[in-house]
């Protein structure tokens, strides 16, 4: 019988022994440093997950999750060029170790090699999972371009940022999961409700991000508390503290977020407070729990092997259930 954890080490050990680097290493050194940064390789272990539910051959689902897993680190390469970051994972960044032109060809290079992953995948379920596969790829580039365009709004929505991190985020776990059920055989129902589980605890996972970002302890989070307030970042908090606050709050609010110069710590001190006062901290923690909640129910749904599910479960509340 195998275990999450079971997963996460085959993972790592099909990771570890790709053979990522040819001519020209100019263009492939990059990528393998890129794998090599680790992860908590959540996408391919849940993908291989899923298919256990249904197989117990999980071997079948390994190259679609070596796919989904070079797909992901190819994202977040490009998001670190955009957003124009030093560090990842407390390692440079590709476009500062090396430059920028060789991070945006050496992730152009990676898409390439998540389809080559995939296509590995039995024919019989091959259009199925390339299709599905293609469809979040879109929807991922479609989050990235909605988190961009918020940066210049100051209207945006809470249904608006719902769905952009859905987009973002949520759609490529839940595309991880279905993709190991149509593997392992699942029937359509089944495989559609693992998506909505996946999509739901990935929903979850980003409001608890938001949340720990200006609530979390820096020891467990593992980054500094306060930086999405510093950039004045849209999250859930802080759009609907601008929806909700009024009076001298939403001038103290709109003058903390215009200062082009300030004090991080006072003003990291300054937004929690008006968080608190505003409450915006338990419209959060409610929204969280509405998702979980969502994922849950659709889990219970799924036929499949029991303990499987089981810890399907309690990965997801380990998820969201991360250390202030």
């Amino acid at each position: 019988m195998y275990t999450i954890a079971d997963f996460q080490k085959k993972v790592e050990e099909n990771i570890n022994s790709q053979q990522f680097v040819s001519k020209p290493e100019g263009l492939y050194k990059p990528i393998e440093y890129v794998m090599e940064l680790g992860g908590k390789r959540i996408r391919p272990t849940m993908c291989l997950a899923a298919c256990y539910l249904f197989s117990d051959d999980v071997d079948k689902a390994i190259e679609a999750g070596l796919g989904l897993e070079v797909f992901h680190n190819f994202t977040l390469l490009h998001d670190d060029v955009m957003d124009n970051a030093d560090v990842r994972r407390n390692r440079e960044t590709v476009h500062v170790k090396w430059d920028e032109n060789t991070a945006i060809l050496s992730g152009d290079a990676m898409l390439i090699k998540a389809y080559q992953y995939i296509a590995n995948v039995d024919g019989k379920v091959l259009k199925e999972v390339l299709d599905l596969f293609s469809k979040t790829a879109m929807e991922v580039c479609e989050g990235q371009q909605y988190d961009m365009e918020f940066e210049s709004r100051s209207d945006v929505m809470v249904e608006e940022y719902l769905n952009m991190i859905r987009l973002k985020t949520a759609v490529l776990l839940a595309a991880s999961l279905k993709t190991g059920a149509i593997i392992g055989g699942a029937d359509p129902e089944c495989a559609n409700n693992l998506y909505e589980f996946g999509e739901n605890i990935g929903l979850a996972f980003q409001l608890q991000d938001d949340f720990l970002d200006v609530y979390g302890d820096e020891k467990t989070f593992g980054k500094a508390i306060g930086g999405d307030i510093v950039a004045n970042k849209k999250t859930f908090l802080l759009i609907n503290a601008l929806q909700l606050a009024s009076g001298s709050l939403q001038e103290n609010l709109q003058t903390w977020i215009s200062l082009d110069t300030f004090n991080r710590e006072e003003k990291v001190e300054a937004l929690r407070n008006i968080y608190n006062e505003l409450k915006v901290d338990d419209l959060a923690k409610e929204k969280m729990a509405w998702y979980f909640d969502k994922a849950i129910a659709a889990l219970n749904k799924v036929k499949g092997k029991e303990s499987m599910k089981a810890e399907l479960n309690q990965f997801a509340m380990n998820l969201i259930e991360r250390s202030r």
